[in-house]
C-alpha cells in the first residue's frame, strides 16, 4: 500500500496538446485515492522558486479541450545545477510533498534522472510533439501537431496550385521526422526531407520536380523537417533548376497550439491516471509509456539507455512510393 499523501504535478519543456488532459487525470485519480495535489507553475523552475497552488477536481474539470498547459512551462537552465535541484528537493520536503509527476519530453526525463539523486520520487509522462522519447511508441501532442500541420499544408497547397508554384513547407521535428513524414504523406507531398534520411543530395529533389514539370505538372509540394536543410536554399535550387516560382512557408509554433485531438485527450487521460496508479503501487522513479497500445512503465534511467525510436522503414518506403 502506498504511503503517498501529497503529490506535485508540473509540465516542463515545450508545450504539447494533451498536457491538460494528463493534468486533469492526475488530479482526478489522486483525489479518488485521497491524495492532495499541488500544481507547480513553469516546470522545474517552479519547484526551485516554489511557485505553486493547491489544485483540485473543480480546478481541472473542464480543461480537456484546452491546448497548451494551465500550469505553464519552461526550460530551466538552473535545474541543470545540483544546488538548485537540492533547493527544489528541500522545498518539496518542507511542504510535505511525497512525489512529483512531471509531464514533458526528453529534457524533462533527463532532469528527472538527476533529480532522483536528491531523494525525490518522480514519475514522468512523455509529452512532446516530436514523438522522440525512445521508450514509448507515442508521446502526447504528436497527433494534434500532425493534424495541425496537415490542415495548414492543405491550405498552402491550394494557393500553390492556383499560382503554379512549388511550396516548400517547414514543419517541426529537428531530431525526429514523424511530423514531416505524416503531414507530408497526408498532403501528397512530392518530396519529404527527414533528419533520419537526409543524405545531403539536393539533386534528388530538384531533378524529380524538373522531370514532373517536363511532363506537364505545374505545382509541387516539398515538406521539410526543421533544421535538416535550409528551406530557402532548397526553394532557390528548385527555382534555378526548373524556373518554377518557389515559396517557403514555416509553420512554426502553430503546431504546438490548438485544441487537442481525441487521441491526445484520451492518451493524456490514460497516462495521467496511470502515473497515479504507479505511485499508488509504491513504485518509484518511473516513466509511463505506450507499447502496442498498452500502458507500461520503465525505470527512468533504463528509459534513456534504450535505442532511440527509429523511423519506421515501411512508412518511409511508402512515402517514397506514393511520391513517384
Amino acid at each position: 500500500m502506498s504511503k503517498i499523501k501529497k503529490i506535485a504535478v508540473l509540465t516542463s519543456g515545450g508545450d504539447a496538446p494533451g498536457m491538460n488532459s494528463a493534468i486533469r487525470a492526475v488530479v482526478f485519480s489522486a483525489a479518488h485515492l485521497g491524495m492532495e495535489v499541488v500544481g507547480v507553475f513553469r516546470g522545474y523552475d517552479g519547484l526551485i522558486d516554489w511557485e505553486t497552488t493547491p489544485i483540485g477536481v473543480e480546478d481541472v474539470r473542464n480543461i480537456n479541450n484546452q491546448g497548451g498547459t494551465i500550469l505553464f512551462t519552461s526550460r530551466s537552465e538552473r535545474f541543470l545545477q545540483q544546488e538548485y535541484r537540492q533547493q527544489a528537493a528541500d522545498n518539496l520536503q518542507k511542504h510535505g510533498v511525497d512525489a512529483v509527476v512531471a509531464i514533458g519530453g526528453d529534457g524533462t526525463l533527463r532532469g528527472a534522472i538527476e533529480f532522483r539523486k536528491e531523494g525525490v520520487n518522480i514519475v514522468c509522462i512523455p509529452g512532446t510533439i516530436d514523438r522522440d522519447v525512445a521508450c514509448t511508441e507515442y508521446t502526447l501532442g504528436f497527433d494534434t501537431a500532425a493534424n495541425t500541420a496537415t490542415e495548414a499544408i492543405d491550405k498552402i497547397r491550394d494557393s500553390s496550385v492556383s499560382h503554379g508554384r512549388c511550396s516548400v513547407v517547414e514543419v517541426m521535428g529537428r531530431k525526429r521526422g514523424y511530423i514531416a513524414l505524416w503531414a507530408g504523406m497526408a498532403t501528397s507531398a512530392d518530396a519529404i526531407v527527414l533528419p533520419e534520411k537526409w543524405d545531403g543530395n539536393f539533386d534528388n529533389i530538384t531533378d524529380s520536380i524538373a522531370k514532373r514539370h517536363a511532363d506537364g505538372r505545374n505545382s509541387y509540394l516539398v515538406v521539410v523537417a526543421e533544421g535538416v536543410i535550409d528551406a530557402p536554399e532548397l526553394a532557390e535550387r528548385i527555382r534555378q533548376k526548373t524556373g518554377i516560382e518557389s515559396r517557403v512557408s514555416v509553420l512554426g509554433y502553430i503546431q504546438r497550439g490548438g485544441q487537442p485531438t481525441a487521441k491526445d485527450r484520451m492518451y493524456g487521460s490514460l497516462m495521467g491516471a496511470y502515473a497515479i496508479e504507479i505511485l499508488n503501487q509504491g513504485k518509484e522513479n518511473r516513466i509511463v509509456a505506450i507499447k502496442n497500445d498498452l500502458l507500461i512503465d520503465f525505470d527512468i534511467a533504463e528509459a534513456l539507455t534504450l535505442q532511440n525510436n527509429t523511423l519506421d522503414s515501411f512508412q518511409y518506403e511508402l512515402s517514397l512510393r506514393l511520391s513517384e
